[in-house]
């Protein structure tokens, strides 16, 4: 009998230990990358629910049911901002409303690079491509009108001098350690009970991205002056963190299958470039990367911003960022 007593008293003690650990705010992200910094600065507390799953795309994804619960309960919301989730505005206004909501762009910390424009770089229009192929370039053009007063308030708001900011902060380790520490911050104002855990989790974490910074540079430096396209120019702070050459992009969607006469277009513009090598996403078909580049002289390869073919959790950023910098280095040396 006093065995029984013992144990139900231990196993209620067990029982309130694990409880404890487990935060009580809820906490819901946006994409992936961002997901596995948060994951990482709550490891031991608790797990923040995602949005944009498995391959979606954050430009045009929409909302499952469970999906618009979480974001209904949630605490905490992190997202980039509004021209990379658009999809996320209106429900974080309907059903967030009682959530502290994180726009990371303007995250202590960042440095932000402008929208590339003009040049070998395509207009960069996350929407691109929805309509027929032949009329891609005018409803850039209207879609960017459409926008434009949106675009400059916020770039008033934010102080984006230097135009419209490029959304893909996360490419760049030193921005993703800004991005823990901004993270950190909110969950400790949100759940000081686990004040500590966050922060030795921030420390890690920090510490970690600065050893991966020394490994991707050591494995991209004997390709750092190959000469290189991408589909969709998502790459700049990559590029500019690693000392990478890229020298164009082709902005194909994914949406659309190019016509023949876009195809000639592109693969003139891939033999004046010089490119040793095109890097389209998971999203496209093999197929369509083949055809691209077919008579060009360039090798093709995949780079995976957002994880779209990785486990979503505390350990795909880095995984992420390595087969990122692995598939440069197999395609370009």
């Amino acid at each position: 009998m006093f065995f029984i007593r013992t144990f139900s008293a231990g196993l209620a003690l067990a029982i309130i230990s694990v409880s404890s650990v487990f935060a009580d705010v809820k906490v819901v992200v946006s994409i992936k990358p961002v997901h596995s910094l948060v994951s990482g600065v709550m490891q031991g507390v608790g797990t923040p629910a995602l949005i944009v799953e498995g391959a979606g795309s954050p430009h045009t994804y929409s909302l499952k049911p469970s999906q618009a619960r979480a974001l209904q309960s949630a605490d905490v919301i992190f997202w980039v901002g509004h021209d990379l989730e658009p999809f996320l505005e209106k429900p974080m206004e309907t059903l967030g409303g009682n959530a502290r909501v994180i726009e990371l762009i303007d995250a202590d910390g960042i440095t932000t690079i402008a929208v590339r424009e003009g040049g070998t770089f395509d207009s960069h229009d996350h929407d691109h491509g929805h309509a027929d192929e032949h009329d891609d370039h005018k409803d850039e053009h209207a879609h960017k009108d459409e926008h434009d007063d949106h675009k400059d308030e916020h770039a008033d708001a934010h102080g984006h001098e230097d135009g419209e900011a490029d959304l893909h902060v996360w490419l760049d380790p030193a921005n993703a350690q800004a991005l823990v520490l901004a993270i950190r911050d909110t969950l400790i104002a949100a759940d000081p009970a686990h004040a500590s855990r966050y922060r030795s989790n921030a420390d890690k974490l920090v510490a970690d991205l600065g050893e991966l910074t020394t490994e991707l540079t050591a494995t991209l430096a004997p390709v750092k002056a190959a000469p290189f396209v991408v589909f969709h120019d998502a790459y700049q702070y990559f590029e500019k963190r690693f000392g990478l050459n890229a020298v164009g992009s082709i902005t194909v969607s994914p949406e659309v299958v190019p016509g023949a006469e876009r195809i000639v277009e592109i693969r003139e513009k891939l033999q004046g470039l010089g490119a040793g090598c095109v890097f389209a996403e998971p999203q496209f078909t093999p197929k369509l990367i083949e055809v691209v580049a077919e008579g060009t002289g360039a090798r093709t390869g995949v780079l995976d911003p957002l994880g779209a073919d990785l486990d979503a959790g505390a350990d795909l950023y880095s995984a992420l960022m390595r087969g990122m910098a692995a598939s440069m280095r197999d395609c370009l040396s």
